[in-house]
Order: structure tokens, then sequence, then C-alpha cells
């Protein structure tokens, strides 16, 4: 288990593809810590959270149980019980190695920095930001653009990386 300032990480990895991510021990920790910062989201001290890198044969079978789509996605959010302020478990996050690779490809960006993005992505979902009103995903996008700017992550929001609709989802 990882840590960053206020937040246990739990990170599982079940997909061999995975190792092509060179130190992803500290990629998610960096991500994490500055999605905290910039969203200024206050939780209990030690709260965890928890990340599966998984495959799209995993993350498609979570999608169909808990969604209803029988489809592989990027980037799956599963937010714990309790409110942000108080829970010792803030939630689940899975990410989808084919999917997140080949996205990456399409889009011009390493794997690294697609994969910053999810992470960030799926944190914000389990923090409680959203895209399902237009207006909740310009500010969602909007927050996302400046955390991944401070990790050095190209605004993955411009019009000629648009060629993959962000599908993924909170549960």
């Amino acid at each position: 288990m990882s840590r960053t300032a206020n937040l246990a990480i739990e990170i599982r990895i079940d997909c061999v593809g995975w190792s092509a991510v060179q130190g992803i021990d500290a990629l998610v920790a960096g991500s994490l810590q500055a999605a905290i910062e910039e969203s200024g989201d206050a939780f209990a001290q030690g709260a965890e959270v928890s990340l599966l890198f998984c495959d799209d044969a995993a993350i498609r079978e979570l999608n169909r149980r808990f969604r209803g789509q029988d489809k592989p996605t990027n980037v799956l959010s599963f937010p714990g019980p309790d409110p942000i302020e108080t829970a010792t478990f803030l939630g689940d996050i899975a990410i989808a190695r084919e999917t997140v690779a080949r996205e990456a490809l399409e889009q011009g960006r390493s794997l690294e920095q697609h994969c910053r993005h999810m992470i960030v992505h799926g944190f914000l979902h389990l923090l409680g930001y959203d895209h399902e009103a237009e207006e909740e995903a310009e500010a969602m996008e909007a927050m996302e653009i400046r955390i991944l700017r401070k990790l050095g992550v190209d605004d993955p929001y411009r019009e000629d990386r648009r060629k993959e609709t962000i599908d993924h989802e909170r549960a």
C-alpha cells in the first residue's frame, strides 16, 4: 500500500500489460496528490482508495454487472458508501489496459499520460464530480485540465484529441 499526504492507496495489477508503465505506484500517488490539491476536497485522515489495473475482459465484466453495458470501457469508478468528509473508504477505480493503450495511441499520447488522465478522472468521480449534465461536464473537464497541466500532461479535451469520447462512468 502506498500513500499520499492524506490518503492510503491500494493498488492491484491484474494484467501483465501494465508492466509497460514504469513506476506505476509513483504515477498513481502523484496523480492523486495533484487531484487532492486542486480539488480542495477534504476527507478523513487516512482514508483509502483502491485502484485495479486490469484488462478489457475484466472491466467489461464489471461494466456489464454494475452498469448493464456489455462492453469494455477505459475507467470505472465505484464511490464508497459514506460522505467524502467522513469516509474511511473513498471507493474503487478500475482501469483497462487495452482500451487505455488504444486511446493513448489514437490521441498521440503516451500510455503514462493517458493513464494519469484516467486516474484523475476516476478519482474525481469518487469525490462526487460528474459529467452527466453539460455544466457538470464543463466543470469536471476544467478541473481535470488544471490537474493534468500540473502533472505535465496536455489538455485531453483539445479538439484534435477528441477522437475518443470518454466512455466511463461512475457505477
